[in-house]
């Protein structure tokens, strides 16, 4: 066995993602001699796969109503990115010279749209703060007198550190590097997790071989959704296995929930929720003549191939015939097409992640009370939001919290 290689590091920051790399840059800032530990052979790598197809760092909307969508972590994370809100984090992506800009959902983007030239901004700043990174280091815990422990291409290696902050993500995109795989860890020094639970994901649809076959990959375009009391319009993607998509990941809280319960959930999508109900019944009174009655209903109603083909999948469900119905009856289906949720997609496949360490574990520096000297931040917490910026935002916020939380822990130490 090759022999262990040890260190000391002022810091010890674990995880290169965004929570990570801000923790990293408010310590530096702060006076800390920090190092970054990943598991990946580069920084960043879910960053830039958050940012494929358009970096959206954070949202415009006024801060009260930014930190609503919270839910019931917004009494926790409401202190910290009221210290960080998204002003300060454009300010931020702007002196890294990527000015930011709202776009017309009031998302904010940086103006190069990518996340890569931020990215290599950021770790410019990080290299000239002194930030040090030891990349192909996956961290197993703590040895018998407390030291970081890695596991490396050259063998075990040690670290000692005055402080850690623990950035490591959730378990989503897994193969980026967060595998979730830290909860054995934490859970073996009674520190209490919430399950890790799959955050704006997919689900899973019994879909018929025909409709399976035919509308993979489609799009459906200019819908409501509807799932109980929570209405939303958006759009949505039909996948081999099910449906996922902007509008989907919107109601993933409430739905993921109701599966966990009952082993399935009835979605309601609107195909014509810009048509009042008296226009489409007028519509679809017309004569249908000799035309077949997809085409007939492409014409009248304006539906879109995958749309007509998601009515025959309610109509064969409930054992109904479409063109049995009356113009009211379907009219009430065009805008109400139930489709039942029998699962959720794997939670690698998640866009985020639910669950993870009870924020009553942590005092208001974001420290681990069971275990001094221990910070955490990002999705390793127990929080969960839409899409939209607010994912990014809260990990930049808890990331700058535990920044702070190391530093001051390192100053009342040296006193």
């Amino acid at each position: 066995m090759p022999p262990v290689k040890s260190s000391q590091a002022n810091i010890a920051i674990l995880g290169a993602g965004p929570a990570g790399l801000m923790a990293a840059e408010v310590a530096a800032q702060g006076g800390a001699a920090v190092t970054v530990y990943d598991a990946m052979p580069s920084a960043g790598r879910k960053f830039l796969m958050a940012g494929r197809g358009g970096l959206n760092l954070t949202h415009s909307e006024p801060l009260p109503d930014f930190l609503k969508r919270y839910g019931q972590a917004q009494p926790k994370l409401a202190p910290v990115i009221t210290a960080f809100p998204p002003d300060s984090l454009r300010e931020w992506s702007e002196a890294l010279g990527q000015p930011t800009f709202v776009g017309s959902s009031g998302r904010v983007f940086p103006q190069a749209f990518k996340a890569s030239p931020l990215l290599r901004a950021w770790l410019r700043r990080l290299d000239a703060l002194g930030v040090q990174f030891e990349l192909r280091r996956r961290w197993t815990g703590w040895d018998k007198d407390g030291r970081l422990v890695f596991t490396t291409s050259d063998g075990p290696r040690i670290v000692e550190a005055g402080a850690t902050i623990l950035a490591l993500g959730g378990a989503s995109w897994s193969r980026l590097g967060s595998d979730g795989g830290w909860v054995d860890t934490l859970t073996a020094k009674s520190v209490a997790i919430s399950p890790l639970r799959p955050a704006n994901s997919g689900f899973i649809v019994a879909w018929s071989e025909i409709f399976r076959n035919r509308f993979e990959g489609q799009p459906l375009k200019g819908i409501a959704l509807s799932f109980g009391p929570h209405k939303l319009r958006g759009e949505a993607m039909i996948t081999r296995n099910g449906i996922e998509g902007g509008g989907i990941y919107a109601l993933s809280a409430e739905l993921r929930e109701a599966i966990i319960r009952s082993g399935k959930a009835t979605l309601h999508v609107a195909l014509r929720p810009d048509l009042e109900t008296g226009d489409l019944v007028a519509r679809l009174s017309t004569p249908r003549g000799k035309q077949s009655f997809s085409n007939w209903l492409r014409k009248t109603a304006h539906l879109s191939p995958v749309g007509i083909g998601l009515l025959q999948e309610a109509a064969i469900a409930s054992g109904v015939s479409l063109p049995s119905l009356s113009a009211t009856s379907l009219a009430g289906l065009i805008n109400a097409v139930p489709v039942e949720l029998n699962g959720i997609a794997p939670i690698a496949r998640a866009i985020s992640t639910a669950g993870g360490i009870s924020f009553d574990e942590l005092d208001a520096d974001f420290m681990i009370r069971r275990l001094p000297g221990v910070f955490a931040a990002g999705e390793m917490l127990d929080w969960e939001a839409p899409t939209g910026g607010y994912l990014l935002q809260a990990s930049f916020a808890t990331g700058a919290a535990a920044g702070r939380g190391a530093v001051k822990w390192l100053e009342k130490r040296s006193r």
